[in-house]
């Protein structure tokens, strides 16, 4: 059975042991917080796997999920694939993109694996968008629209383009399996942390049929709940709301076309509701870890496609600092 050593109990790391215990693994975990420690032995983890110092259980596990601070992920996931442990990362993978990069060129190194916890990567609406886009289902793709946002308490350990935006940057990525080129970053810091805690991210893809513009708004302000993405082609545009169980994507065959007189006629089709079978997006990505372990094969979030996510919110914050469009790098 493989083994897994969980570093972090805190909020999300709190899902994690949750979802680790539904798992066939042997379940180690370790946090500075002895509540937290007592928190997972009541449920079900044995006593002697639990601890303060995440080190000392390495020689004993497989692989190692990080769930701590994000300016903790880099000394950690550094120790442990040193160490030749399988590692997954919550996102982001690391607070600099060098750091990232430093880390995806050790995972290689030393033959292991690196997931980084982009979470809406696993979910199966996520895997059809890719999929609809890749067999032209869109047709010539034009744009990409996210709201990942809504009225909630602010992380304090990083702003919330890296919280959040984050997110949806590493799923735009997957989806048109290209990296952007051009980044545009407008940002607010109404609380007055030195962090964002609003944004709005304009970013410009460079396909073979053409540009695709993208936009992710954040922020922590707005009431309510936001988990939507916008996917819109010449043939077919779609609408995932992945705060819904099941029927999260509507398509729409709305197109324009050429009219009388040079006009632009906007043509609207049918709408269509896609039934998806209930997952649990965390599950899944967990699932897809323990077997990245047995099988040796690259996740779909790997090292890479963190680095690429924390290189692409970096240098939206540079953009909106310097006031201008910048260009990604590498």
């Amino acid at each position: 059975m493989t083994s897994i050593l969980l570093v972090g109990l805190g909020r999300w790391g709190a899902n994690h042991l949750r979802t680790l215990r539904s798992l066939p693994v042997t379940l180690y975990c370790a946090d500075t917080d002895p509540a937290r420690l007592e928190a997972a032995t009541k449920s079900g983890v044995a006593v002697e796997r639990c601890g303060r110092d995440a080190l000392a259980f390495l020689p004993k596990v497989d692989g190692v999920v990080i769930a701590t601070p994000a300016q903790n992920h880099f000394d950690l996931a550094r120790r442990c694939l040193d160490a030749g442990k399988d590692v997954l990362v919550e996102k982001p993978l690391t607070v600099t993109g060098a750091e990232s990069k430093q880390l995806t060129e050790l995972a290689l190194k030393k033959g292991r694996i690196l997931q980084v916890g982009h979470i809406f990567l696993y979910d199966p609406a996520s895997l059809w968008l890719r999929d609809a886009v890749a067999n032209g289902t869109f047709g010539r793709m034009k744009l990409l629209r996210g709201h990942f946002g809504g009225f909630k308490r602010p992380r304090s350990d990083g702003g919330v383009s890296f919280a959040d935006a984050i997110h949806f940057s590493a799923l735009f990525d997957f989806i048109l399996g290209k990296r952007p080129k051009r980044v545009t970053g407008h940002l607010a810091d109404f609380f007055g942390r030195g962090m964002d805690d609003q944004s709005l991210i304009i970013l410009d893809y460079d396909l073979p049929s053409g540009r695709v513009m993208a936009q992710i708004e954040t922020g922590y302000h707005v009431p309510g709940k936001f988990r939507e993405v916008t996917v819109t082609g010449d043939k077919l545009s779609a609408v995932c709301d992945f705060n819904i169980a099941q029927y999260k994507i509507k398509t729409f065959e709305a197109r324009h076309e050429p009219a009388k007189n040079g006009e632009i006629a906007a043509v609207e089709g049918a709408m269509k509701q896609l039934e998806f079978p209930p997952s649990e997006p965390l599950l899944e990505e967990l699932r897809a870890f323990i077997e990245s372990i047995s099988s040796r094969r690259p996740p779909l979030a790997d090292g890479w496609s963190g680095y690429w996510a924390v290189r692409t919110i970096e240098t939206a914050i540079e953009s909106a600092a310097q006031g201008k469009t910048l260009s990604l790098d590498g």
